[in-house]
């Protein structure tokens, strides 16, 4: 199998992780941003949908003012290894797992888009880029969150190939949403 590479400047292969949270900068509002670790800086994203395989979920442990938090990790494969990291009780997280678990098969594309609430609330919605409609199950606070999470990534698991193990560069910031 031959495989064409472009030569060039590039982006190295390692994931770019997406966080969640409005903001403003210069004007321009924004509900999720990238973080620079080594400048303690946030840069907007401007666009609010990202479109790409959903290929994994992790759950992972990360102290944030002093407090343990759990967070949500959504791995997404597109031009690049995108995470979409959120807290587990955020909307966003609570909105694309209702979403996400009325999808039976994970090998074709979806859109995560983030969609801005009141104050700083955000909220997943979740689309089909094939037919360009919405994906969504009626809110249930009460939902069994760690069961939806297991139900989703055993759809994942029987549809996708594990991606290798990333470093997870988020281990060393000081400020996640």
């Amino acid at each position: 199998m031959v495989y064409e590479i472009e030569l060039g400047l590039c982006n190295p292969p390692e994931p770019v992780y997406l966080y969640v949270n409005q903001g403003e900068l210069n004007g321009e509002k924004y509900v999720w941003y990238r973080y620079d670790r080594q400048q303690d800086t946030r840069t907007p994203v401007q666009h609010r949908g990202l479109t790409g395989y959903v290929t994994e979920l992790r759950l992972i442990a990360r102290e944030f003012r002093g407090r343990d938090n759990k967070k949500l990790n959504i791995f997404v494969s597109a031009d690049e290894l995108y995470i979409v990291q959120t807290g587990i009780e955020t909307n966003f997280a609570k909105t694309f797992l209702l979403a996400a678990s009325q999808v039976q098969d994970f090998s074709k594309p979806l859109i995560l888009a983030a969609t801005p609430g009141k104050e700083n609330v955000v909220f997943c919605r979740l689309y089909d880029p094939a037919t360009k409609t919405r994906i969504s199950r009626e809110w249930n606070p009460n939902a069994d969150w760690e069961g939806i999470i297991q139900d989703i990534q055993s759809k994942l698991d029987c549809n996708s190939e594990p991606f290798p193990e990333a470093e997870d560069y988020t281990d060393k910031l000081a400020l996640v949403s």
